[in-house]
């Protein structure tokens, strides 16, 4: 399993990073803490864009 930066997620998702942390904020997209860094799993990023898929 993959683990990515909110950083790398952004550049993935060509967003920008506040927009990365709103999506984990608001529960859009899951993530992990390991310590104080967060890390969003390649499984979090495929849930997240199949609930794009499904939403429209």
């Amino acid at each position: 399993m993959q683990a990515y930066t909110v950083e790398q997620v952004a550049e993935i998702l060509n967003v920008g990073r506040d927009k990365v942390y709103f999506l984990i904020r608001t529960g859009q997209l899951g993530s992990i803490k390991i310590g104080k860094l967060r890390r969003i799993t390649d499984r979090h990023l495929a849930d997240f864009i199949a609930s794009l898929e499904e939403g429209g």
